[in-house]
């Protein structure tokens, strides 16, 4: 995918995307990996791409590092009947839930994220789809983030 643009890349860093997905059903699955050392991650961004099911489910996001503990990076929020373009986007604050609308803020503070994986939990299983869109920089020389 081309990079969203040259100021994009000055302000948040390098860019990977998860295409789009069904929910995991009640269960936590990986959005992105994390290798070769920490990375900040300055945006998350998901996009509802099939309408989302009446199932009350919520979804968080979660840092699942390779040694120690799982860490919740947002509180949950409510998904059922989310419409096709319904954005979701990660603030920085590890208590605040997820932002949903149809126009979402973006991150006011970076995350340092260990190596592991970054990942979405539901709690309930429910149709729909996801895209996922992350913005990051290398804390660590060689990190990575895909």
């Amino acid at each position: 995918m081309p990079y969203p643009g040259t100021l994009t890349k000055n302000r948040f860093g390098l860019f990977a995307v998860k295409a789009a997905a069904a929910l995991p059903q009640t269960a936590q699955g990986t959005l992105f990996t994390i290798s070769g050392g920490r990375v900040v991650l300055t945006q998350l961004l998901g996009e509802v791409t099939t309408v989302m099911g009446a199932v009350a489910t919520n979804i968080s996001i979660i840092a699942n590092p390779t040694v120690g503990a799982d860490v919740p990076l947002s509180a949950v929020v409510a998904t059922a009947n989310d419409a096709v373009g319904i954005l979701y986007s990660l603030l920085g604050d590890l208590t605040v839930a997820l932002q949903k609308g149809a126009a979402v803020r973006g991150m006011t503070n970076p995350i340092i994220l260990p190596v592991g994986t970054l990942d979405l939990l539901t709690s309930a299983s429910n149709t729909g789809a996801v895209k996922w869109k992350c913005f990051w920089m290398p804390l660590d020389d060689g990190a990575k983030l895909a």
